[in-house]
């Protein structure tokens, strides 16, 4: 016996693997050889695959569909209306499907509302990408991208809170007293 929740208004193909306790709600459409995690949570109106990789503890939010070409690792968030592509130059009349460049979005991102990943990027472990946003390159971890195209204005916590340095490079996140340090243009959480 099935231990997810499917809507009766969407489809699973054949060969698809569902992690225990996710929701897929109304209207969505998993397509065949994806394969999503546990815990995981899916808004109305998405599709997902062939072929795609979806990890533990996602939520994935209204009117998204993850292409063939996109992987996206544990705890991550897809804001409601995002969108990805898996094609850099395409056309209605060209089957570019060996073409599809692979997109990958690390542990702990999230991805806002109405933002576009352009293929081929990586989206780095907590970084955040602002609404409307449109993401055509490599983010690092823990980044905090906004604009069209994206730019990165800042670093965030664990916990998506902007993150504010003093004159040694260190922040504290009132959250929960987590600890980092910019170096080298990278943030690293600092371990007690």
């Amino acid at each position: 016996m099935a231990k997810y929740f499917v809507h009766e208004s969407s489809f699973i193909d054949e060969d698809v693997s569902i992690g225990d306790n996710t929701k897929i709600w109304h209207f969505s459409h998993i397509l065949s050889k994806s394969k999503i995690g546990e815990n995981c949570s899916f808004g109305q109106n998405c599709v997902i695959g062939p072929n795609v990789k979806v990890g533990n503890g996602v939520k994935v939010q209204n009117n998204i569909s993850i292409y063939e070409g996109v992987e996206v690792e544990d705890d991550v968030f897809l804001g409601p209306s995002m969108v990805f592509t898996n094609v850099v130059n395409p056309r209605s009349f060209i089957v570019r499907r060996e073409e599809f460049k692979k997109t990958l979005l690390k542990k702990g991102c999230s991805i806002g509302a109405n933002a576009t990943i352009i293929c081929g990027v990586t989206i780095g472990e907590y970084a955040l990408v602002g609404s409307g946003a449109v993401v055509n390159k490599d983010v690092k971890p823990y980044a905090l991208i906004v604009g069209v195209p994206g730019k990165q204005i800042g670093w965030v916590s664990k916990a998506g809170n902007t993150l504010k340095f003093d004159k040694n490079n260190r922040a504290v996140d009132t959250f929960d007293n987590s600890r980092y340090r910019i170096i080298d243009n990278q943030l690293i959480e600092e371990k007690e």
